[in-house]
């Protein structure tokens, strides 16, 4: 009982963490803050979302294609990459490294600072914690999932390109041709549907594991042990909210809109 009663206090303080972080975001960003924090977060993990779409759209062209082979349909590679990477792999992907790269950074420098007191310093000074050190690195995160998250889906395209055509002898301009137009249709505000609603289930998820470490590290306790503790309990959380999101999100737009 004591376990869910501190589970349920823990979702709640990230609620919290949430809804306040917009509220500063909304009226008081610190936008010279979070364009570093968008360098540091966000640019310097690109060569590892980048090297990871890359082998993933390899694996999955060559795993698929040597299936689809049998059938005399390797042709239409492309079309899975493409539709695999947009809606779920692209998003998915991108948030769990960002998960092991930003949101455990996150969770272990607020984590310091609190059982250091630095947060308890802010506070003194009539400085909100989170206003100040949690909205900038929960909107980092945020706009620069969707940036990786398309980056993402181009790179994993192109590693599929790369073994489809190098194992299977599918023509580049097969490849491509077929891909964006599975991708062509059913625009929503000039974007595919399925790119619009990955880049948007990627931005939503970023808010919400950017908002998780943050919570994690100010709830920290207990010296160097707390911040490894809170560091893990992060990295846990993200990654089932994760899962959680991306199943619940993708079930809300094809009820909404259909496949």
């Amino acid at each position: 009982m004591r376990k869910f009663a501190a589970a349920l206090e823990s979702a709640g303080y990230v609620a919290e963490v949430m809804g306040r972080s917009f509220t500063f975001i909304v009226r008081k960003p610190r936008l010279p803050v979070t364009m570093r924090l968008m360098y540091d977060y966000g640019l310097k993990s690109l060569p590892v979302v980048m090297t990871v779409a890359f082998f993933s759209g390899m694996i999955l062209a060559l795993q698929t294609g040597i299936q689809m082979a049998k059938l005399g349909q390797e042709q239409y590679i492309g079309v899975i990459v493409a539709l695999t990477f947009a809606r779920e792999f692209g998003p998915f992907m991108t948030c769990i490294v960002l998960v092991g790269t930003v949101v455990s950074a996150f969770a272990a420098e607020i984590g310091t600072m609190t059982v250091s007191e630095e947060t308890a310093a802010l506070e003194v000074m009539s400085i909100e914690p989170i206003g100040y050190l949690a909205a900038p690195r929960i909107l980092a995160l945020t706009v620069m999932t969707f940036f990786l998250t398309f980056c993402a889906l181009v790179v994993g395209l192109l590693g599929g390109a790369i073994v489809s055509h190098a194992q299977l002898g599918v023509p580049y301009h097969r490849f491509f041709d077929l891909a964006l137009d599975s991708l062509s249709g059913r625009a929503w505000l000039g974007l595919p549907k399925d790119l619009y609603s990955g880049l948007l289930k990627a931005t939503i998820t970023a808010y919400v594991i950017g908002a998780v470490g943050c919570a994690s590290g100010l709830r920290a306790q207990g010296g160097a042990l707390g911040v490894g503790t809170a560091v893990r309990r992060a990295v846990i959380t993200s990654i089932v909210l994760i899962l959680v999101i991306s199943y619940d999100f993708t079930w809300l737009v094809y009820r909404a809109f259909g496949p």
